[in-house]
C-alpha cells in the first residue's frame, strides 16, 4: 500500500507524480531534494525480513506515520527508533521482487548505464516485479542528456551522485552532452552559478551547474509528461548518444510493457520527425487494429488515395475533390506515413487525425516497407472485386505494385493518374471517375452505420460492430462525424466523440454492450455509488484489456455505471491511490 506516492498523469510508461513528505515533490524528481525534506539521509543497509539478500534502503517519513509494509516497519524499530517506516526497497534487477514498500532502488544500475538492451531488461523486469503505483528510484546515472530516456522508461527518481561527480572531474554536463571544462570559452548555461567569470568557474561550480543542469531537465521531462509529448522530445534527444538511441529502440520492441502503459487516445498531436515515429506503440497499434480487426463492409470498389496535410482527411481540399469524382461510388482509403492506411470510416480515431509529418515529397525506404506491409495485410483480409489506385508514381505507387506484385492484384487493379501527374490534376479526376462508371452509389445511412460499427470493431474488438449493433434497428442521427447511436424506440445509446474518434455510450448503451457478445471492458467496484470518479482503492477487479482512455463498464453491488479508463486494468487492480475511472453516467442499484 503506496502511502506517499501518488500518480496523477501518466504518458506511456513515464508517469508524472507526487511525493508527499513535508512537502509535495514532483516526479520524476531528484532524491537529493526528497532528502533534504525527510531531514535525513538514505539509512544503511540491512537483510530483509523475509531472508531475501537483498538489502533494504529507509527514507525517514515523519508527515504520514504508520506507513506501509507493518512486519517490515516493525523490524526496524527496535534499531531506528527514530523512522516511522521503511519507504524504499533495494532490489536487483536480476531477481527483483515486491517488498511492499513505496520506492524500489535498483541496486545495478550503473552497471547498465550505457548498455541499451541491458537497460531495457532491467527496467522492464523491475517495473513488472512491483506494483504500478510505486516509485522507481535509479542511482548514480542520471544526467541531463540521459534523464528524459530514464523517465520514458519508467523511473521517478534519480539522484544527481553522477553528475556532481563528473562536475569535479571538470566535465560540464548539457543536455546534448559532456564538454571538458578546459575546452570551454564561454559556458552556455543560463543557471546562477554559471552567470560569474569564466576565469573564476571552478570545479565545485562546475558540479553545481550539472546539478542545476540536471534539475532544468527534470523540470521540462515532467512538462513534456503534462503535455503528452516526451516521446516526440525525446526521439531528438536520444540522437545525442548511440546507447540512448539503442535503449529507445530497445524499449519500443518490448511491445507488451509499453502498450500496456500507453494510451489509445491523447490530446497531443504526434510529430513524426524521425523515422523512429514508426516505431511508436500509437502507430503499430494503429495498424494491427486496422489490420486484425477492421472489417470493410462496403460492397463497392476500393479507392486507394495519398493522404493529406489537413486532418481529417475529408475536409481538405484534395479530398473533396476526390469524393466530387468518386460521388459515394467507392470506399476510400488513404495511404500515409506513418500511419500506414487509413479507412474512410476510421479516418478520426486516433492518431488517424491527430500527427504531423515531414513533407519532403521523398518516401524513406523503411517508410515504404512499413506502408507496404500494412496494405498487404489490409487486402489480405478485405476483399475487392476491384482496386483503384489513385496515387502519384512517386512512393505511393511503389508501394501499390509491390503489394501488387505480392498478392496478384493485376487483374482488378486499375492506376488512374498518368506518369508524372497528380492526383487532383483535371486528367487524373476524370480518370477516377471513369474507372468508377456503372458504379452503385452508397447511402448515407449505410456510411454512417458503416462507421458506428467500424469504430466498435476497432475499439472493443474484431466483429463487435455487428455483436453490439445487430441486435437492434439502429438509427444514426445528426451530421458526420458528430453521428449519435439510437434504438428503433429513439433511445440513445451512443454518441460517436469527433475528437478522438470513438464511442461514448450512454447507460442504456452500456447495457447492450454487456448483454451483447462484444468484447466488455469491465471494472468491479466494491459495494458504494461513484459520483464523478471510481479511486483506485475502490476497484475490486478490471479487465486486463483496459487501457488509459478506453470506454468502461463500472460495476458493483450498489450501482452501474459507465465512463472512462484512468488508469490501465492491472494498474486499478494494483493502485492504492489515484483516480482509475472518469464516471459519466452512473445508476444506484
Amino acid at each position: 500500500m503506496t502511502e506517499f506516492f501518488e500518480i496523477h498523469a501518466r504518458d506511456g510508461a513515464a508517469r508524472l507524480g507526487e511525493l508527499r513528505l513535508r512537502e509535495s515533490h514532483p516526479t520524476p524528481a531528484l532524491v537529493d531534494d526528497l532528502l533534504d525534506d525527510a531531514g535525513s539521509t538514505w539509512v544503511g543497509d540491512r537483510e530483509q525480513p523475509t531472508g531475501d539478500p537483498s538489502t533494504l534502503t529507509v527514507l525517514p517519513h515523519r508527515a504520514f506515520p504508520g506507513g506501509t509494509a507493518p512486519e517490515v516497519r516493525d523490524s526496524f524499530a527496535p534499531e531506528y527508533p527514530d523512522v516511522d517506516f521503511p519507504a524504499a526497497a533495494v532490489v536487483s534487477s536480476e531477481s527483483p521482487a515486491d517488498h511492499g514498500t513505496d520506492a524500489y532502488v535498483v541496486s545495478d544500475a550503473q552497471s547498465i548505464r550505457g548498455h541499451g538492451a541491458a537497460f531495457t531488461e532491467a527496467i522492464v523486469a523491475v517495473r513488472e516485479a512491483v506494483p504500478a503505483d510505486t516509485a522507481l528510484v535509479l542511482s548514480g546515472i542520471a544526467t541531463p542528456r540521459n534523464v528524459s530516456l530514464l523517465a520514458y522508461a519508467g523511473v521517478d527518481a534519480v539522484d544527481a551522485a553522477f553528475a556532481t561527480a563528473e562536475g569535479t572531474r571538470g566535465n560540464y554536463l548539457t543536455t546534448d552532452g559532456s564538454h571538458y571544462l578546459d575546452d570551454l570559452d564561454e559556458l552556455p548555461c543560463s543557471c546562477p552559478v554559471c552567470q560569474g567569470p569564466r576565469e573564476s568557474f571552478t570545479l565545485a561550480d562546475c558540479a553545481e551547474h550539472n546539478r542545476n543542469a540536471l534539475a532544468a531537465e527534470l523540470a521540462t521531462v515532467r512538462q513534456r509528461i503534462r503535455d503528452g509529448r516526451l516521446r516526440d522530445y525525446l526521439e531528438g534527444q536520444v540522437r545525442h548518444d548511440q546507447w540512448l538511441t539503442a535503449a529507445m529502440r530497445e524499449l519500443d520492441d518490448q511491445w507488451a510493457y509499453l502498450e500496456e502503459r500507453t494510451p489509445i487516445l491523447r490530446e497531443a498531436e504526434i510529430t513524426a520527425a524521425t523515422e523512429d515515429t514508426l516505431r511508436r506503440v500509437e502507430i503499430q497499434r494503429y495498424a494491427d487494429r486496422v489490420t486484425s480487426r477492421y472489417r470493410n463492409r462496403f460492397r463497392n470498389p476500393l479507392v486507394l488515395v495519398p493522404c493529406s496535410a489537413r486532418k481529417p482527411y475529408s475536409e481538405s481540399q484534395s479530398h473533396r475533390q476526390f469524393h466530387d469524382a468518386i460521388q459515394w461510388r467507392a470506399h476510400l482509403v488513404s495511404m500515409t506515413s506513418p500511419i500506414g492506411v487509413v479507412p474512410q470510416e476510421l479516418e478520426t480515431t486516433y492518431p488517424a487525425q491527430h500527427y504531423d509529418t515531414v513533407v519532403t515529397g521523398r518516401w524513406s525506404a523503411d517508410e515504404i516497407d512499413f506502408v507496404a506491409r500494412v496494405l498487404r495485410r489490409y487486402l489480405e483480409r478485405n476483399e475487392y472485386r476491384k482496386i483503384v489506385a489513385h496515387v502519384p508514381d512517386d512512393g505511393y505507387r511503389e508501394i501499390v505494385e509491390r503489394v501488387e506484385a505480392d498478392l496478384d492484384l493485376s487483374d482488378r487493379l486499375t492506376y488512374t493518374v498518368p506518369e508524372g501527374g497528380h492526383p487532383t490534376d483535371e486528367e487524373s479526376l476524370s480518370n477516377l471517375s471513369t474507372a468508377l462508371s456503372g458504379e452503385l452509389k452508397y447511402s448515407k445511412r449505410e456510411r454512417e452505420h458503416n462507421t458506428i460499427r467500424a469504430i466498435a470493431d476497432y475499439v472493443l474488438g474484431d466483429g463487435a460492430g455487428d455483436d453490439l449493433f445487430d441486435a437492434v434497428d439502429v438509427q444514426t442521427t445528426s451530421r458526420y462525424p458528430k453521428i449519435q447511436v439510437r434504438d428503433g424506440e429513439g433511445t440513445q445509446l451512443a454518441t460517436m466523440v469527433p475528437k478522438y474518434g470513438t464511442l461514448s455510450f450512454t447507460l442504456e448503451g452500456a447495457r447492450l454492450w454487456v448483454d451483447s457478445d462484444a468484447p466488455t471492458k469491465r471494472v468491479e467496484i466494491d459495494g458504494f455509488v461513484p459520483h464523478g470518479s471510481v479511486l483506485a482503492p475502490g476497484v475490486v477487479d478490471a479487465d486486463d484489456e483496459i487501457r488509459v482512455g478506453d470506454e468502461v463498464v463500472v460495476e458493483g453491488p450498489k450501482a452501474f455505471a459507465v465512463g472512462r479508463a484512468e488508469m490501465f486494468g492491472r494498474e486499478m487492480t494494483e493502485s492504492t491511490r489515484g483516480e482509475a475511472v472518469t464516471v459519466r453516467h452512473v445508476e444506484e442499484r
